[in-house]
């Protein structure tokens, strides 16, 4: 059954908080659940050394994280599409919440793997909702591009500060107080989904949901899918594979560094760089699979690099390298959604990339294996391979693109300039 592209503007408007108002919200927003997301951040440290369990263990728990992160993206996206957003998103973070706070109370090896599954499950459940109301909300496509890269840019530097601040909470106060901190970081966000977003419309007024099947028949989506997966093994490298990396070398402190140096890149280099590709006539200026492609040879390259360090500033480079790759999959990614995905579909769709980045999670067991059987040079071969296999899934992804005239996201102008992205400053 085709699936039918409506316009975000098929899903009528309704009255309450302006356009700058929710977006902010949940660029804000984002950014705060990410700058809180310890429990994620510093699951392997925790098992590895503050509950005494050793690396490959911490592997294992990386691993049932991310194995919980796929089925919960796909509960979300789905929850999402059927609820609307302010629904999924208080329920889904209220189970964040619960994850975070049952970390703190565990210590044996089987409760931390159990509690590693529901805390996969749970911590990345606010991103199809946030990508539904982001379409929903902006009428052009141009704001709607915009928005997204700055959600995926808040989550970068949310992500990098938490790093920096947890190291420093981890070494004075313990772990238990980061995951108790995290889970009401978590209540924040469903408070905040509450009050600034709106009620699911009517049924009647709303495009009838579509089914997973539905979704994945579409190629583009199958191709950058696996594009994603390869790009994000090595992005998310930096939450899980260095802490690996520098367990054996370094304290946890040191990781904060590292996370610090990607925050302040990411706060450079992001305002140009994302001007430099969308460009000022409300057109990328190369084609989203281009960027793409270029972003996850990057990540390759930087991640690999990461594998060969032993010392702290060699940690806090690689850290700084891999910035451009990030921003460019971020830009490419946003474009993307902001075209592809049809009203009703969108929780999905964004489901489906997120499913693809909890699928990349899965590598820190292989990863912690091949550090003891091969070492270093071993680790860095297989992150280069994860981006150069990104990169050719590309090519397919463009046949694809063109094939439904997308191959290129031409934008069409933006109306009259409301209080939205496209008319409020929040210009990349």
């Amino acid at each position: 059954m085709a699936i039918t592209h409506l316009p975000a503007t098929a899903v009528p408007a309704s009255t309450g908080p302006s356009t700058r108002t929710v977006v902010a919200a949940l660029i804000g927003g984002t950014a705060l659940l990410k700058a809180g997301g310890f429990a994620w951040n510093f699951l392997g440290f925790y098992i590895s050394d503050g509950a005494g369990h050793g690396t490959t263990a911490a592997g294992t728990g990386l691993t049932l994280f991310g194995i919980g992160w796929c089925i919960g993206q796909a509960c979300s996206g789905a929850l999402t599409d059927r609820l609307g957003q302010r629904t999924a998103l208080t329920i889904l973070m209220a189970v964040s919440a619960l994850a975070c706070f049952a970390l703190a109370l565990t210590r044996s090896l089987p409760a931390l793997m159990a509690v590693s599954v529901l805390l996969g499950f749970s911590m990345e459940v606010h991103r199809p909702a946030v990508s539904a109301q982001i379409n929903d909300t902006i009428s052009s496509e141009a704001g709607r591009t915009r928005a997204q890269g700055w959600i995926y840019w808040s989550m970068n530097v949310g992500i990098a500060v938490c790093g920096g601040l947890g190291g420093f909470l981890a070494h004075h106060y313990g772990y238990q107080a980061l995951f108790i901190a995290n889970g009401i970081v978590c209540v924040a966000f469903a408070l905040i989904a509450r009050r600034v977003l709106t009620p699911r419309p009517h049924a009647a007024t709303v495009p009838a949901t579509v089914t997973y099947r539905q979704v994945l028949s579409d190629p583009s989506l199958r191709w950058i899918s696996v594009a994603a997966v390869g790009t994000m093994i090595c992005a998310y490298g930096l939450v899980s594979v260095l802490p690996l990396l520098m367990a054996g070398d370094l304290p946890p402190t040191t990781y904060g560094v590292a996370m610090i140096a990607n925050a302040v890149a990411v706060l450079v280099l992001s305002p140009p760089l994302m001007r430099f590709l969308v460009g000022g006539n409300e057109q990328m200026r190369f084609p989203l699979v281009s960027v793409l492609a270029a972003g996850s040879l990057i990540l390759g390259a930087g991640m690999a690099f990461a594998a060969l360090q032993h010392t702290l500033p060699g940690y806090a480079t690689a850290a700084v390298l891999i910035v451009p790759g990030e921003i460019c999959y971020s830009v490419a990614v946003g474009a993307y959604i902001s075209k592809a995905a049809p009203a009703g579909a969108t929780g999905r769709y964004q489901a489906v990339l997120s499913g693809a980045s909890a699928v990349a999670s899965l590598p820190p067991l292989g990863i912690a294996l091949a550090l003891e059987l091969g070492g270093r040079p071993l680790v860095a071969a297989l992150l280069s391979a994860s981006g150069v296999t990104a990169a050719a899934a590309c090519l397919p992804l463009a046949r694809a693109l063109r094939s439904r005239g997308t191959g290129r996201l031409t934008r069409a102008p933006a109306p009259n300039p409301g209080p939205g992205p496209h008319g409020s400053g929040l210009r990349s």
